[in-house]
């Protein structure tokens, strides 16, 4: 287990300074939502997504955990982005209310510290448990808080046709009315004139401040025995794009006001960049900053980033591409996963179950593709790693290792014999190999980037491989130099050679 570790005593001056900064008692902070709950959970009016009514469905009791569901309520600007630089005010204090799922350690003392604040990904049309379905585990061992949060009004949309009465409450109105010029007549496919997309920010902002906040709604107050040292922001695919916007047109406004100290004290922006999402309209009426404009890049934001690529996105986004940095202003890297796809099986196990999702209104996303079953690399070994990296790296000033691209040359990935990437984030599944990792596939919904798998044959397993025990120790030889490099976390490293060991290999 990851040893947790106490923070440098000016963190703890800046954590206790963006505590009173985030508070919101006074008009130069970050607004303070009004917030209700935990909103009661019975049989028949849980969560949307709620962990014990999943695909894979989880007991957080057993785990030490509860899960809580909160409706925040606040006053949200509306916002223009003209050129690079902080995003300024087109329409003001918009009221809206939405909800936000806490999954937290029962009792403080098992309490690491750190709350990640993810914008639920809304790109089925309905809330995704994307981080947590990928390093949920990982929170756990942590002690970790996860906070999903609600940031499109077409989720909204789902969650109210799921459960009109529990949900009623919930709205993401526009402020403008429809014969108002600045309501634009053309909206995207998944969004409606009489609500507005660009509410997002200031939800985030206020969701952080809330959560920093001694207000008696929160469930991490120190009244309760929780104190919270660090907040990460997580964004992951439309969502990670959002974190573009957020990052250099919001993240700077906030911590102007709260004195310098900023709500979020890293992020992770996952699988989006470049012509990838590498960022999203400010508002719905806008189109997001254009290919090679400065605000699809991270420079100078102050608090360390790291920004990680799939296989399935690398080649689409690679002018996210930049170098890294250890610079205290300008803390970065970039990563990209060597074999992994994109829509992971995770994302759709940790979502509402399959019932859910039809009663939302909502087709269910396959977890098949014409090539078979989505890819199954399990690309939360990575962001275990990185998750623990970036703590490391805000809380001790230990910079994260370095890792090469996946290797490109004239456009086009250079493949290994096996027609595997060179390069990227490395793991056993390629560096000791069993099968060929495809990021694309072909067939419904967003199979073009679930990736897939095509096992090796048993002859050539065989020329590989002299029998299981030599595979066994090859890849425990990998995993212990990932393990060293901080590639991996330990649990994920144990796992991958239990796992081995399991593999038969002929």
């Amino acid at each position: 287990m990851f040893t947790r570790f106490a923070s440098r005593p000016w963190r703890g001056l800046i954590g206790a300074a963006a505590l009173c900064a985030a508070a919101g008692a006074t008009a130069a902070g970050t607004p303070l939502p009004s917030v209700t709950g935990p909103v009661p959970a019975t049989a028949t009016s849980y969560p949307f997504g709620a962990a014990d009514h999943t695909l894979k469905p989880q007991q957080l009791w057993k785990l030490g955990y509860v899960e809580e569901e909160f409706f925040i309520s606040g006053k949200a600007n509306v916002y223009e982005w003209p050129a690079p630089g902080p995003a300024v005010v087109r329409t003001a204090d918009a009221p809206y209310t939405t909800r936000a799922l806490v999954r937290r350690p029962a009792h403080g003392h098992r309490f690491s510290g750190n709350v990640i604040v993810e914008l639920l990904n809304p790109s089925n049309l309905f809330d995704l448990n994307i981080g947590w379905g990928l390093s949920g585990d990982h929170f756990v061992r942590q002690g970790d808080v996860w906070v999903g949060v609600t940031v499109k009004p077409v989720s909204m949309v789902s969650l109210q046709t799921f459960n009109p009465t529990r949900y009623a409450p919930l709205s993401l109105a526009n402020p403008l009315p429809l014969d108002h010029p600045d309501n634009c007549a053309t909206v995207a496919a998944d969004s409606s004139r009489s609500t507005e997309n660009g509410l997002a920010w200031d939800i985030y902002s206020q969701t952080a401040a809330w959560l920093r906040s001694q207000d008696k709604s929160n469930p991490l107050r120190r009244a309760r025995g929780f104190k919270v040292e660090q907040v990460y922001g997580f964004g992951y695919s439309q969502t990670g794009g959002y974190l573009y916007n957020y990052i250099n047109g919001i993240h700077p406004i906030e911590t102007a006001r709260n004195g310098g100290v900023p709500l979020f004290d890293g992020y992770i922006v996952a699988v989006a960049g470049g012509a990838f999402v590498g960022a999203v309209p400010i508002n719905q009426c806008r189109a997001a900053p254009p290919l090679g404009d400065p605000r699809r890049q991270f420079n100078h934001v102050g608090v360390p980033i790291i920004h990680v690529m799939s296989q399935s996105d690398y080649l689409i986004g690679i002018a996210a591409r930049r170098p890294d940095s250890d610079v205290q202003t300008d803390r970065y890297r970039h990563y990209e996963m060597a074999g992994a796809g994109h829509a992971t099986p995770d994302e759709l196990y940790s979502a509402a179950a399959p019932a859910d999702i039809a009663a939302a209104g909502r087709a269910v996303p396959p977890l098949a593709c014409n090539e078979g079953p989505r890819s199954r690399f399990p690309s939360g070994i990575h962001f275990n790693a990185i998750f623990q990296n970036l703590d490391l790296w805000v809380r001790r000033g230990i910079a994260p290792p370095h890792s090469e691209p996946i290797l490109v040359e004239n456009g086009q990935p250079v493949l290994d014999q096996f027609g595997n990437v060179q390069g990227g984030l490395r793991s056993p599944f390629v560096d000791v190999p069993t099968a060929r990792w495809n990021g694309s596939s072909t067939g419904a919904s967003f199979c073009f980037i679930a990736g897939h798998e095509v096992p090796f044959e048993a002859a050539l397993l065989q020329q590989l491989y002299r029998n299981d025990l030599d595979y066994d120790l090859r890849v425990a030889a990998n995993v212990k130099r990932l393990l060293r490099e901080r590639f991996l976390t330990r649990a994920d490293a144990s796992k991958l050679v239990v796992d081995a060991v399991r593999l038969d290999i002929p």
